[in-house]
C-alpha cells in the first residue's frame, strides 16, 4: 500500500536537498581554500628564499622529487606547480588575502587558468569572484576568459534606465550580455530562426549557463490566446535571483526597429499575463539578433515604453576566426595531392 505522503513534504524535501547543496559546497571550499593556502606557502618561501641566493630550475626539481618522496599519496608536487605557486605569491601577496578572496576558495587548477590567461590582476580577481559565486567547472572558466566575458556582461543596449526604476534598471541591465557566445550549438550562420530556437532548447544547460546566473527555463513558443489571435512567445525565462519573467526572442537577420516593436509586445503580454503584482519584477526582453546597427537600435529603443535590450549573438565566432578561408584550405587539399 503507497503510503500518502503530506502535502508540505516536496517544500521539505526541496529545502533539505538545498541546505546539502549549501553545506556541501562550503566544505569543498574550505579544502579548496587550504589548498590554495599551502600552495601560497610554497610560493613565497620560494620567493623568500631567492631574494638571499639563486633557486635554478635544477632546485626546484630537486625539491619537487623532494616532496614527493615525502608525500606519495599526495598529487600535484611538480616543477611546474612549484613555478606556478610562485607566480600565485606574487600574484597575491598575502596569505590573509588569499583566505579572504574569492580566488581562495577555488580549486588549484582553476587558479593556474587565472594566472595563464590573464595578466590583469584585476581581471584575476574578477574572473575568481565570478566563478566563486557561479560555481564553474575549469573548461566553463576557461570559455568565459577566452570569450572576454568582462566586457560581454551589462553590455547589450537598453531602455531600462527609462523603463524601469533606477535601482532595478541597473539590476536588469546586469541580466545581459552583448554579444552573446553561442558557440556550443555547432550550428551555421544560415540557420533557421526554428533551428536556432531548438537548439537552444535541446541544449538548454548551456543557454542558462551563457544566460548567466539565476535563470530558468519556462518554455519555448508560449501560447497566448488574446481575444482570438494566437501569439507564441520564442523563449521564455524567469530569474529567480531578480525574480521576474525574462523575453527572449530571436531573430537570424539584422535587427530592424519593428523587432523591437514585436518585443515590447510580448514584454508587455506576459507582464500582464503572467508576473504576480508585487511579489515579481518587472518583466524585461531581450532580443538576440544576428547584426545590428548601433545607431537605429538606440532610435528604436527611444521608441519603445516597454523594458527591452538588443543584443548581437555569435556562432563558433572564434572557431571561425582560427580557421584560414575556403580558397586557402582548398589550396592545401590540392598541393597535398599534388605532392602525393
Amino acid at each position: 500500500m503507497t503510503e500518502i505522503l503530506p502535502s508540505s513534504y516536496a517544500q521539505t524535501l526541496a529545502l533539505i536537498v538545498e541546505r546539502a547543496h549549501k553545506a556541501r559546497f562550503a566544505v569543498q571550499r574550505t579544502a579548496n581554500t587550504e589548498v590554495i593556502a599551502l600552495w601560497w606557502y610554497i610560493g613565497n618561501a620560494l620567493i623568500e628564499r631567492q631574494k638571499v641566493e639563486p633557486w635554478g630550475s635544477g632546485v626546484l626539481a630537486r625539491l619537487a622529487a623532494d616532496l614527493r618522496a615525502q608525500f606519495p599519496s599526495m598529487k600535484g608536487f611538480s616543477e611546474s606547480n612549484l613555478r606556478y605557486a610562485r607566480r600565485l605569491a606574487e600574484a597575491w601577496p598575502s596569505e590573509e588575502a588569499i583566505r579572504q578572496q574569492p580566488v581562495g576558495g577555488l580549486p588549484w587548477s582553476h587558479t593556474i587558468q587565472l594566472l595563464d590567461k590573464l595578466d590583469d590582476q584585476s581581471l584575476r580577481d574578477w574572473y575568481a569572484a565570478q566563478d566563486a559565486s557561479n560555481g564553474w567547472s575549469r573548461a566553463v572558466l576557461q570559455h568565459q576568459i577566452a570569450t572576454r566575458l568582462h566586457e560581454r556582461v551589462a553590455a547589450a543596449p537598453s531602455n531600462f534606465a527609462s523603463a524601469l526604476t533606477s535601482g532595478d534598471s541597473e539590476l536588469a541591465q546586469q541580466l545581459t550580455k552583448d554579444p552573446y557566445t553561442l558557440d556550443f550549438l555547432a550550428i551555421d550562420s544560415d540557420a533557421s530562426e526554428r533551428e536556432l530556437e531548438e537548439r537552444l532548447t535541446l541544449r538548454v544547460v548551456d543557454t542558462l549557463r551563457e544566460l548567466g546566473a539565476g535563470f530558468s527555463f519556462v518554455g519555448r513558443q508560449v501560447h497566448f490566446d488574446v481575444d482570438g489571435d494566437d501569439f507564441y512567445v520564442d523563449l521564455l525565462f524567469f530569474n529567480w535571483q531578480q525574480v521576474r519573467f525574462v523575453v527572449v526572442e530571436l531573430k537570424t537577420s539584422k535587427f530592424d526597429p519593428r523587432d523591437a516593436g514585436q518585443l515590447g509586445f510580448y514584454v508587455a503580454l506576459v507582464d500582464d499575463r503572467m508576473r504576480i503584482p508585487n511579489l515579481h519584477a518587472p518583466t524585461v526582453g531581450i532580443l538576440l539578433v544576428a547584426d545590428k546597427n548601433e545607431t537605429v537600435v538606440k532610435y528604436a529603443l527611444a521608441g519603445s515604453t516597454q523594458p527591452v535590450a538588443v543584443s548581437r549573438y555569435e556562432l563558433s565566432a572564434a572557431d571561425q576566426a582560427a580557421l584560414p578561408a575556403e580558397e586557402t584550405l582548398t589550396k592545401i587539399v590540392g598541393d597535398a595531392a599534388d605532392n602525393a
